[in-house]
């Protein structure tokens, strides 16, 4: 083979690819079709100048060129410590910050809701005789309540709890393709249990025990199941209103955000079933537990709020980089 001639042929789509290569990420779409097209091509030349010349100059070129290219065309794969960084710094932060207000509602909701049916509960011995035989409210008071909390062995308990708590957040973020309609009622059920129990605790002159052994895991818990129900519905509320962009885009950035913060929770939720499994029973005074589950929330909302706004404030939404719906197009 002329090597010279071949040269002289296929410089020119050579010096194009790279110059597309270069400018990867302006391009349009016809511009990215002419790329994939000459990629092929000139992995074509490369394997021609493999077989049939020994210039090992050209080849080298010709395979760092190729390995650009191919780069370029399939998406260079960013090393795992850097998407946990993105992760941990960006997606999950951000997707919180920005259901903030969603966020903030719900947990005045739910706390209003709790707050006047324990009300109800603890001055209407009517209601309480409807919950429960006076027998089982005093089994429920004098021991239950708080021996559930140590009759398991830590770690097992600490277990359990973050499984559940990662099933009731998940459970809210999943009925979000029910438009959200679901999520009230979960929560609904939720606030009920806890009236319920603080309810009962409060009649019969425990409240003091009932916050001391809810609070230290209770803040950052209910937090992460606010957090979890407030995505949940306002993806649900992206279907009614997608906002300036189509409907199918906007719902499949937001939930590719969302699954951002349902793996964030499993983070924050493993927290909290530790602090429930190791702090909550523990023999520390009641304003030592309470100051440590305090501190872990304080922590978790400095941590939204720090990240969140920063990557806020340069447009992030959360959504994995490169998304496919808004990659260039003819």
């Amino acid at each position: 083979m002329d090597i010279d001639a071949f040269v002289t042929a296929h410089r020119g789509a050579w010096d194009r690819l790279d110059h597309l290569v270069k400018h990867r990420k302006s391009l349009s779409g016809a511009e990215v079709d002419e790329l994939v097209d000459l990629y092929q091509r000139v992995s074509t030349h490369l394997s021609i100048v493999r077989s049939s010349s020994t210039d090992a100059m050209l080849a080298g070129r010709l395979s760092a060129l190729v390995a650009r290219a191919r780069s370029a065309v399939t998406g260079a794969h960013a090393p795992a410590w850097r998407e946990l960084v993105r992760f941990a710094t960006v997606s999950f932060p951000v997707v919180a910050y920005r259901a903030r207000w969603w966020w903030l509602a719900t947990a005045v909701a739910f706390l209003a809701v709790s707050w006047v049916m324990g009300a109800w509960i603890a001055g209407d011995p009517q209601v309480q005789a409807a919950i429960a035989s006076p027998d089982q409210i005093k089994q429920l008071v004098e021991h239950d309540f708080a021996d559930y909390y140590s009759e398991n062995p830590a770690a097992s308990f600490a277990g359990r709890v973050w499984i559940n708590n990662a099933w009731v957040s998940a459970q809210v973020i999943v009925y979000a393709v029910f438009l959200g309609l679901p999520i009230p009622y979960v929560l609904w059920q939720n606030a009920a249990n806890v009236a319920v129990s603080g309810g009962l605790m409060a009649a019969h002159g425990k409240l003091d025990i009932f916050f001391g052994l809810i609070t230290p895991h209770g803040l950052l818990e209910l937090t992460a199941v606010f957090l979890a129900a407030s995505v949940g519905m306002r993806l649900g509320w992206t279907v009614i209103d997608p906002g300036p962009r189509r409907r199918a885009e906007a719902l499949a950035e937001q939930g590719r955000a969302v699954m951002s913060v349902a793996l964030g929770l499993v983070v924050v939720l493993f927290v909290s079933g530790l602090i429930e499994a190791f702090v909550t029973p523990s023999g520390l005074p009641t304003w030592a537990r309470i100051g440590i589950g305090a501190l872990a929330e304080a922590v978790f909302i400095a941590y939204v709020l720090v990240f969140g706004r920063r990557a806020a404030r340069r447009d992030e939404t959360g959504d994995i980089e490169h998304a496919p719906d808004v990659a260039p197009s003819t």
